[in-house]
């Protein structure tokens, strides 16, 4: 086992000596020694309920035969960090963990690990160690939020976000705004919509590092606890049978995750995490293959921010195991894909039903014959740029309109509340990408601002940076190169024609090569936005979108 590297012989007598100090006894150090790395905090409601799953997870050890740690790592909320410079944190935070949790695994010389992770670069973050590093490794995240209530309906974070544009629009009175903020997010978890966080804890059990439930089962019930358990016993079961983090995912099981991906409809961001892990795992992907994708799976879910249902609906329906159940019907999984229940993926769904046809689509009856995700190309974004295609009103999945350049989110959404953006607009928001920003923020206020003042079927939104999973509309993003690494979309020009055509995957800049080359010849790139401290660092090293974002 890796941990008689620090257990074991009179040359670790020193070792061995810290152990007891911690009160581990001679028989705890026979055992393999596993690491528990819990994100549990005071500051992120996803978060704070971590502490009883990691002592859930450390039981389930113990009584598989090992000796569990709980080591720390970090995490950034980002509700709380969105709209000011502390997004500029979160998608960087992502590598960060990542660094992280292969520090304390290889100075410290666990035998496998449980990943206890909630919210959204957390779980990416992890499951990047561990593929990087190849070892044993469970995801246990701590689960969704139950959904709020407001004006007599079911109600997430994304409703939060869309009241105040409305508010600002003059829609709705301070009293509902306050109203809304109280009751929109009842309690700990992930916020309940499709947002990133859930995407992605639904995406470890399509990729085969979670257990069946890790993706939908509700943070405050017990089953969550249990499932806790479950995890503990199945890390022993890997490390006895030496099953590591790369036989769970290759190049087989992300085609899974992309296909489970786009019949859930899931966030963008999930594009920017797959690239990124598909990379550690040794197996990269090019964006072509999520269109590929695309084409052949329908969407079958429309959970908010594309639709009424939430979180506890897609548990109540079946969970994952259920949609994976309805793309079995029509052979779009790998069903021989081995998982860390030590089964195959056909084995976990054997029998598996879809108990709300209102929660998950038949696959005889989809939303749509393709799925969520589409990436565009064209002169604007020559490599590639992604919208959430279920989200989108269906007039506005073609769309021809003047561009309203800002060079920062901050610019965007003055001009937003203050009613200057009207419909027929494409909003431009440039200078936010992984390097230009520097960390490639979230527009979640614009997307939502426009959302709550009606405004999300007539205005198309484009960016080099990203959305949250709560954004809903045309909100294209993710746009490569970015303007900082001297793009297109730093030329387009206040007025300027931007043509949309998201079903055939296209986004033209309507002006003529002659014109652009003119325009480029002029252009003068703008000083960095921070230059110091771990951003600074971080825009040096950052590659881009379409590589997932992932430092050099």
């Amino acid at each position: 086992m890796r941990s008689d590297n620090v257990t074991k012989g009179a040359e670790r007598a020193p070792n061995r000596s810290l152990f007891y100090a911690l009160g581990y006894t001679p028989e705890d150090l026979e055992k393999p020694l596993i690491a528990v790395v819990s994100a549990h905090s005071d500051i992120v409601p996803g978060h704070m309920n971590l502490d009883k799953l990691t002592d859930a997870v450390k039981s389930g050890i113990e009584a598989a035969g090992g000796t569990p740690f709980m080591v720390p790592a970090i995490g950034v909320c980002d509700g709380i960090a969105m709209g000011h410079v502390g997004m500029k944190y979160s998608l960087a935070s992502r590598e960060l963990i990542c660094d992280s949790v292969e520090t304390m695994f290889m100075a410290h010389q666990f035998d496998g690990c449980v990943l206890v992770p909630n919210c959204d670069k957390i779980v990416p973050g992890m499951v990047m160690a561990a593929v990087r590093m190849n070892v044993p490794a469970v995801v246990c995240s701590g689960g969704p939020m139950l959904a709020g209530t407001y004006d007599g309906q079911e109600v997430s974070l994304s409703k939060m976000f869309e009241a105040v544009g409305s508010y600002k629009a003059g829609m709705i009175s301070a009293e509902q705004l306050e109203d809304c903020t109280q009751n929109c997010c009842p309690g700990c978890g992930s916020c309940s919509g499709m947002y990133t966080a859930n995407s992605m804890n639904c995406l470890c059990e399509a990729i085969g590092i979670g257990l069946p439930g890790n993706g939908t089962i509700p943070a405050v019930y017990s089953k969550r606890l249990q499932l806790g358990r479950r995890a503990g016993a199945a890390i022993m079961e890997m490390v006895r049978r030496n099953i590591c983090a790369r036989d769970i995912i290759n190049a087989r099981s992300i085609r899974n995750a992309l296909t489970c991906d786009m019949a859930l409809g899931c966030s963008t961001n999930t594009v920017l995490h797959l690239l990124a892990i598909a990379q550690e795992a040794g197996c990269p992907v090019d964006l072509a293959l999520f269109n590929e994708i695309s084409e052949k799976t329908p969407n079958l879910c429309h959970l908010a921010p594309a639709g009424p249902t939430h979180m506890p609906d897609l548990y109540a329906a079946g969970g994952i195991p259920a949609v994976q159940a309805e793309l079995a019907k029509r052979g779009l999984l790998d069903l021989d894909c081995l998982t860390v229940t030590g089964k195959t993926v056909g084995e976990n769904i054997q029998g598996v039903q879809n108990l709300n046809h209102n929660a998950i689509r038949p696959i005889e009856d989809p939303y749509s014959p393709t799925g969520g995700l589409q990436i565009l190309w064209g002169n604007l974004a020559p490599h590639g740029c992604v919208v959430k295609r279920s989200a989108v009103a269906p007039e506005m999945l073609t769309h021809t309109g003047p561009a309203r350049v800002f060079d920062s989110e901050e610019d965007a959404i003055a001009a937003i509340y203050a009613g200057k953006i009207v419909p027929g607009d494409v909003v431009v928001i440039r200078y936010e990408g992984p390097k230009g920003g520097p960390g490639m923020r979230e527009m979640l206020n614009p997307t939502s601002a426009l959302a709550g003042m009606g405004l999300d079927k007539t205005v198309a939104l484009i960016t080099d940076g990203r959305f949250s999973g709560a954004s809903r509309g045309a909100s294209i993003g993710h746009v490569s190169p970015e303007a900082a690494s001297g793009g297109p979309i730093g030329l387009v020009q206040e007025g300027d024609a931007i043509a949309i055509d998201i079903p055939n995957a296209s986004i033209m800049l309507q002006v003529s090569e002659e014109e652009l080359a003119a325009r480029k010849a002029a252009y003068v790139q703008p000083a960095p936005n921070i230059t110091t401290g771990w951003l600074g660092r971080y825009a040096r090293m950052v590659t881009s979108a379409d590589e997932g974002a992932v430092l050099r």
